[in-house]
């Protein structure tokens, strides 16, 4: 790849003043030679696996930032489901083999280790029945394991069953964190269409059609798309989608540069860029803010769909422009208290659940980071979810739930999670009970576009 004098100078401005990052350089690992119907046998095999894989990931990391200059914010693992790789083993709790995967993450120095998860959008194993069961105990017990659990598909429909519980488990894991303002739900996600080779957590996990040691690069630049379209002048809005393509497209051959550079000094190969506007609670690093530079008054008011639909295409066509390595979720990412501009957003009272909800029918992922009062009922949080999983099934994307039912809170208060997880105010939820409609259960059949062969 050839570099230009000039991209050089230009990325060390994005990287100086506009905060421009590695978000994440993230290693998929595949476990599914660990199985073992002997829990502790199943553990130590996990454990090995990833040492011997992951041992030198950080330390590679840090000589590709000091050789290019350019941040390298989080090293990551995910792994294959662990509802997969458990399927034969005997222990009805499997918080066990979360608890390795921390102990495995704090030893080679990782910040998080995503792929407690399961895949249950047709019907659940036994498997994935024990790993659910277990999510409130092992994200309650370990520091940097994250979780996740696919419950629809566009090909398979909603499984409400599996929505239903995930409500339950919500809550369950908001009240054993509820020291820490129901931290534990921070860590996961429920989602539809989830991809296989995401480096975001908390959803990433290593897919079983994926090879089996892969590296995957995620790349985060809003205040550098901020920056370029505040510095337009009198633009249109063709202006603006040409001005967001050009800068992802150097975004982009930045990020692949460095992915490919720590993958082959480790021997794995490189799996894919995901270019996502995935911003922080620094004033700047902010889709909110990108939004609002393209007119709107504040986030959340009339326009403000259309104005992310524009961001999201635009991100995508500059990526893939770039570089034929683009995948992952790729575009722009709304978590509430990770984004400064949409805290302030919801203090003023621009941006509620229900405008939110409407944003991520074009936005990458969905509802995320979002806090709602303690006394929510599960049921509610359930047909929160199958509501986002029905725009997810439905237009053919991936779509999620990051919700946290912080214990003792009310609507107006904020909780405090610090560094990127940043600060969220507890927001509104209808009144209105869902129970009967979520007590149904069963499957939301499959959509007609489903049917594609």
């Amino acid at each position: 790849m050839l570099i230009h004098p000039q991209e050089i100078l230009e990325t060390i401005n994005m990287v100086t003043h506009e905060h421009l990052d590695i978000r994440t350089v993230t290693m998929g690992i595949n476990l599914r030679g660990c199985c073992h119907p002997d829990i502790a046998t199943f553990n130590q095999q996990i454990y090995d696996r990833i040492m011997r894989c992951a041992e030198k990931l950080v330390r590679t990391t840090q000589d590709v930032q000091n050789l290019y200059g350019i941040p390298i914010i989080n090293k990551r693992i995910s792994v294959t489901p662990i509802a997969i790789v458990a399927e034969a083993c005997q222990c009805e709790d499997l918080s066990s083999v979360a608890q390795t995967l921390d102990r495995a993450a704090e030893e080679i120095g990782v910040d998080f280790v995503g792929g407690f998860s399961a895949l249950v959008q047709k019907g659940m194993t036994p498997g994935d029945r024990r790993l659910i069961e277990s999510i409130p105990q092992a994200l309650a017990s370990t520091r940097k394991v994250c979780s996740s659990i696919n419950v629809a598909s566009t090909k398979a429909g909603i499984n409400m069953d599996a929505v239903a519980k995930m409500g339950r488990i919500i809550k369950q894991t908001a009240e054993l964190t509820g020291d820490a303002g129901g931290l534990g739900c921070a860590k996961l996600v429920v989602f539809a269409n989830a991809p296989e080779d995401n480096p975001f957590m908390a959803g990433a996990f290593h897919g079983v059609g994926e090879p089996d040691c892969v590296i995957n690069v995620g790349v985060s630049g809003p205040g550098v798309v901020n920056a370029a379209v505040r510095a337009l002048q009198n633009p249109s809005l063709g202006d603006i989608a040409e001005c967001i393509k050009k800068t992802a497209f150097k975004i982009t051959r930045m990020g692949e540069m460095v992915g490919k550079e720590v993958a082959r000094r480790i021997g794995a190969e490189f799996g894919v860029l995901d270019l996502s506007l995935a911003p922080t609670p620094a004033v700047g690093d902010s889709v909110a803010a990108i939004l609002e530079a393209m007119g709107l008054e504040s986030c959340g008011t009339h326009g403000t769909t259309a104005a992310l639909a524009l961001l999201n295409d635009a991100v995508k066509k500059g990526g893939s422009m770039a570089s034929s390595s683009v995948g992952g979720l790729s575009g722009a990412f709304i978590p509430v208290s990770e984004d400064e501009g949409m805290i302030r957003a919801v203090r003023r009272g621009s941006l509620s659940l229900d405008k939110l909800e409407a944003m991520t029918c074009v936005c990458s992922v969905g509802l995320d980071m979002i806090a709602v009062p303690g006394d929510t009922p599960a049921s509610t949080i359930s047909a929160i979810i199958a509501d986002e999983m029905a725009i997810g099934m439905i237009n053919k994307k991936t779509t999620a739930v990051r919700i946290i039912a912080a214990p003792g809170t009310r609507v107006g208060d904020t909780v405090e999670f610090g560094g990127l997880l940043g600060s969220a105010p507890v927001m509104p939820v209808h009144r209105f009970s869902s129970e009967i409609f979520i007590a149904r259960g069963g499957r939301i059949p499959a959509p007609i576009q489903s049917l594609t062969n």
